[in-house]
């Protein structure tokens, strides 16, 4: 059973992706920093050969059009529906053993966060990364061993400080390990701050 690492992606258009911090430094540099960001980031965590790397695109036609991604990669389709439908779809779909999920807006993540991501599964049903808005920058499961929990990511508060706990929550009964905390970037402030 192969490690699986999925990095949620959009489609790096101004005005679709980081919204918000485009709001602060104009809808053009802000995807201008999406797609150097996550270009960054898919090299330097695909290099990696202790798991597969797996590009999960938003919007499905545009972003599996693009050529923005690596070609070497495998390339799914997040589809419809809020995050947490489209993570649970990974969770649902992804073949057995350990998957993480990770956003590309964070760039502190380090291989070795991965891997200590990965080896937490090892005594764990879950692991989550924390981010100080009280949401979260990975979170992970093991596949195969038993089904990802019913419930999983429903009545979850996105964009809130609630969305961590409402996540953990929805685990029931899973171990969940903690990682250490990382920071997004959502507004100008957060570029300052990484």
């Amino acid at each position: 059973m192969r490690r699986m690492l999925f990095i949620m992606v959009k489609e790096p258009r101004p005005g679709r992706v980081k919204t918000r911090l485009g709001r602060d430094i104009g809808m053009v540099s802000a995807a201008w920093w999406f797609r150097h960001q996550t270009q960054r980031l898919i090299r330097r965590l695909s290099a990696d050969p202790r798991w597969d790397t797996v590009i999960c695109v938003s919007p499905d036609v545009e972003g599996a059009r693009s050529r923005v991604w690596p070609a070497h990669l495998a390339i799914w389709l997040q589809g419809r529906g809020d995050l947490g439908d489209r993570m649970g779809r990974i969770f649902r779909e992804a073949p057995g053993g350990p998957a993480i999920i990770i956003g590309a807006d964070i760039p502190g993540i380090t291989r070795q966060d991965i891997w200590v991501g990965f080896q937490a599964l090892g005594e764990n049903g879950a692991v989550i990364g924390p981010a100080p808005d009280g949401g979260y920058w990975l979170i992970g499961m093991k596949r195969g061993s038993a089904p990802v929990p019913r419930g999983l990511f429903n009545d979850v508060r996105w964009s809130t400080e609630d969305a961590r706990d409402d996540t953990i929550a929805s685990l029931r009964n899973v171990s969940v390990a903690t990682l250490r905390e990382l920071r997004d970037v959502d507004r100008a402030e957060d570029l300052k701050r990484v």
